[in-house]
């Protein structure tokens, strides 16, 4: 979407390289990521990102092995600049090229074995995965590497888009996500009783656009707009969204018989899911792994990893490999 990022990763070294440039302060202006702005910034970005990398990493570009991008989902401008430019890299290096799923990156991305210099060593993918960003909310049940099973998603809003949705009609700034969790700290989660959509559906599929249209309703009807009341109405959205993706996950694990749950995407970010997913984890037996922080925002180095993992088992992507703005998991 508006990360270009480029990493450079060692079956025997492991991560030897990860650049992220965000776009973040760009998009601000406008309140949201806007396509074109994006695109371009990608352009500008992509032979510095991919040069520090190297740099860092202290190899030329043709010692590199094999060359992978993204295919999707996301904003099909972004992707096509990635995937074009991988490919070209591929083709002139001869070199493997590999077409990776994004959701499959942060999906991995807890089971990415540290530290950091080992991130390749024999990584053991089981467990029940909750992969919640600002555009995707699912949780799947992980067998194996490439062997998964979507057991729901949200059929609306993402809970990391309803984050920043709520976080526009309330004047913050973009992207609203962090900037509720740190005024939620100082808030009443209690105060306003938003609703938990689908908490008792009976199973593990999501929906966040009511939430996002409570906060809405409520906002003409508050007495004041003061910080303490700002703060609270922070505090009990982030509890609503919090509440639904704890009890979904654990009752999913319970469900799969799995021994390990898994939280990774950008909203693993948010304190309060972490915390109440830790001590909910702690309290039924369940090991918990979160991303590293490292990776739990878009990064190239998540997509290395499912890539290296593709390349033990020669699994390389033909050169006509399109994008795919809707890709799936499974």
């Amino acid at each position: 979407c508006d990360e270009t990022a480029a990493a450079i990763l060692c079956d025997e070294r492991g991560l030897l390289a990860s650049e992220v440039a965000s776009q973040i302060a760009i998009h601000q202006a406008y309140g949201g990521v806007v396509p074109e702005v994006a695109s371009r910034q990608h352009l500008k970005q992509l032979r510095p990102v991919v040069s520090a990398a190297l740099r860092h990493a202290g190899l030329r570009l043709d010692e590199i092995g094999a060359v992978a991008a993204t295919a999707g989902p996301g904003l099909a401008t972004s992707l096509m600049i990635g995937m074009s430019a991988a490919k070209g890299l591929a083709l002139g290096l001869r070199k493997p090229f590999l077409a990776i799923n994004h959701i499959e990156g942060h999906l991995l991305s807890p089971f990415i074995p540290l530290p950091h210099p080992r991130v390749c060593a024999s990584p053991c993918f089981s467990g029940t995965a909750l992969v919640v960003s600002g555009g995707h909310t699912l949780l799947v049940d992980v067998g194996g590497f490439g062997c998964y099973r979507v057991l729901g998603q949200t059929r609306d809003d993402a809970a990391g888009e309803a984050f920043d949705k709520v976080g526009k009609l309330l004047g913050l700034p973009y992207p609203g996500g962090p900037v509720i969790d740190q005024l939620a700290g100082a808030g009443d989660p209690r105060r306003f009783d938003f609703p938990r959509s689908m908490l008792d559906s009976g199973d593990f599929a999501f929906s966040f656009s009511g939430l996002k249209t409570a906060v809405r309703y409520l906002l003409p009807k508050l007495p004041d707009r003061s910080e303490t009341t700002l703060a609270d109405v922070c505090a009990s959205f982030q509890e609503a969204v919090v509440d639904v993706l704890v009890a979904k996950t654990l009752s999913a694990v319970r469900a799969t018989g799995r021994k390990t749950a898994a939280l990774s995407g950008g909203v693993s970010c948010n304190s309060r899911l972490r915390a109440k997913m830790d001590a909910a984890c702690k309290r039924a037996g369940i090991e918990l792994l979160v991303a590293d922080l490292a990776f739990r925002t878009d990064n190239a180095a998540m997509i290395g990893f499912v890539a290296l993992q593709r390349l033990q088992r020669h699994a390389y992507s033909p050169l006509t490999a399109d994008i795919d703005p809707n890709l799936r998991l499974v």
